[in-house]
């Protein structure tokens, strides 16, 4: 796309950028991953992650724990949602991401025993040729997380 300066003479200064950078298409894998997430699509997150994808959850809760690959991560989310009883939700704040890495800043919803709660958190993804290799779980309270999943 040409960009045109007010008297219509073409501007050469600033050439106008027409493919994304490597950050703003792992911001939109991870964006994507999300979405399918929302929507139970766990094939469609399972498709934005490598086989071989290093999982961390902090804390001392029943979810807490170091995950690797498919199968483990399919565990976790069948876990979580057994845990609050399907009533499960994230909302996604903010995407930011520079390079291989991909920030998320959310809101983890949940209710669990009859109480309802959400948490502050921040999810950090290193990515790898298009594929999400490492996640990793920061939580804005970790002891109020770790009593509302114990």
């Amino acid at each position: 796309m040409e960009r045109r300066t007010v008297s219509g003479t073409l501007d050469r200064s600033q050439p106008h950028r027409m493919e994304k950078t490597m950050g703003e298409s792992n911001a939109m894998i991870i964006r994507k991953a999300y979405q399918d997430f929302a929507q139970g699509n766990i094939p469609g997150v399972f498709a934005a992650f490598d086989a071989r994808i290093a999982w961390h959850v902090p804390g001392h809760s029943p979810l807490s724990g170091d995950y690797s690959g498919h199968d483990q991560i399919g565990g976790f989310f069948q876990r979580t949602m057994e845990l609050s009883g399907g009533a499960f939700s994230m909302d996604v704040h903010h995407v930011l991401a520079e390079d291989d890495l991909v920030v998320v800043l959310a809101t983890v919803n949940a209710r669990r025993n009859g109480i309802s709660a959400s948490f502050p958190e921040v999810h950090v993804w290193r990515m790898k040729d298009g594929k999400a290799i490492e996640f990793r779980e920061y939580q804005g309270d970790e002891q109020r997380e770790d009593r509302f999943w114990s």
